[in-house]
C-alpha cells in the first residue's frame, strides 16, 4: 500500500468505525435517559393490539406511508433509495465471506455474473434518487430550509456512488482481491493484494473507502440518525 491508500483506506477505516461506535452508543443512551412523557402521544387511528402496534411500526418505519400521503414523487424516490441501498449494503457481504448456498445454487460463473450485472443496475438506479435530494435543494421551500450538512451529506453520497460505480464499470478487479483486502483489515493488517496494488484503479478504490470513511465518521453526529429515532418515533405514534 502506498501511504495515501494506506492512510485513507487502512487507519481511516478503523477510526471510522470506533467513532461510529461510541458516538452511536452515546446518542442511544441519551435517548434512554431523556425524560418520557405522561402523556400518550398515540395518533388515530391506531391498533388495539400489541401485534397491531408492532406491524404498524414496522409500516410506518420501511414503507414511510406519511411521506406518500404528502409528496408522493419525494416517497417514490425514498423508496428506490433505501431499497437500493440495503440490497446494496447486503451484497458488500461478499466482501467478507461469499454467500455459500446461493453459490452452490447457481455455481460461481452464474453468482459472479449476477453480482455484476446485479451491482452494475443498482450503482446506476441509486444515483438518480441521490440526484434528485440534491437538485431539489436548490427550489423552494427546501432551498428555504436546507443547510449547509444537507449538501455535505448528499455530495458524499454521490461521492461513494461515483466512486464505487467506476470500480464496478471500469476496474479489473475480482472479488476474491477485494476480499483479501477486507480480511486485511480484519487481521489489522491493513494491504491492497498484489492484483489491486497494480492497478491503476487502486486510487479510486482508496477514494470510494475514504468516502464511506467521512460517511461513517458523521454518521452519529447528522440528521441521518433519524434512520435508527424513526423506529422509536413511529412507536411512539402508535402507543
Amino acid at each position: 500500500m502506498d501511504m495515501f491508500s494506506f492512510i485513507a483506506a487502512g487507519i481511516m477505516v478503523y477510526i471510522a468505525i470506533a467513532v461510529f461506535i461510541i458516538g452511536m452508543t452515546f446518542r442511544i443512551i441519551s435517548w434512554f435517559r431523556a425524560p418520557k412523557s405522561p402523556v400518550r402521544l398515540g395518533l388515530f387511528p391506531k391498533p388495539k393490539t400489541g401485534v397491531g402496534r408492532f406491524f404498524k411500526v414496522l409500516k410506518d418505519s420501511f414503507l414511510f406511508p406519511q411521506s406518500y400521503s404528502v409528496d408522493k414523487v419525494t416517497w417514490i424516490f425514498a423508496i428506490v433509495f433505501h431499497g437500493s441501498l440495503l440490497v446494496i449494503l447486503l451484497a458488500h457481504f461478499r466482501l467478507v465471506h461469499e454467500f455459500t448456498p446461493l453459490a452452490n445454487l447457481l455455481g460461481m460463473d452464474r453468482m459472479n455474473a449476477l453480482s455484476a450485472i446485479g451491482g452494475k443496475t443498482l450503482g446506476i438506479i441509486i444515483i438518480f434518487p441521490v440526484l434528485f435530494y440534491l437538485f431539489r435543494r436548490f427550489m423552494s421551500p427546501h432551498k428555504d430550509l436546507s443547510v449547509p450538512e444537507d449538501y455535505f451529506l448528499v455530495i458524499i453520497l454521490i461521492l461513494i456512488i461515483a466512486f464505487g460505480d467506476h470500480l464496478r464499470f471500469f476496474a479489473d478487479f475480482h472479488v476474491e482481491d477485494y476480499r483479501q483486502y477486507v480480511q486485511s483489515l480484519l487481521v489489522f493488517k491493513p494491504a491492497y493484494p498484489e492484483a489491486i496494488a497494480n492497478s491503476s484503479s487502486k486510487i479510486v478504490l482508496s477514494l470510494h473507502v475514504l468516502s464511506v470513511n467521512i460517511f461513517v465518521l458523521y454518521f452519529p453526529f447528522s440528521k441521518l440518525m433519524h434512520i435508527i429515532g424513526t423506529f422509536a418515533a413511529n412507536k411512539v405514534r402508535s402507543e
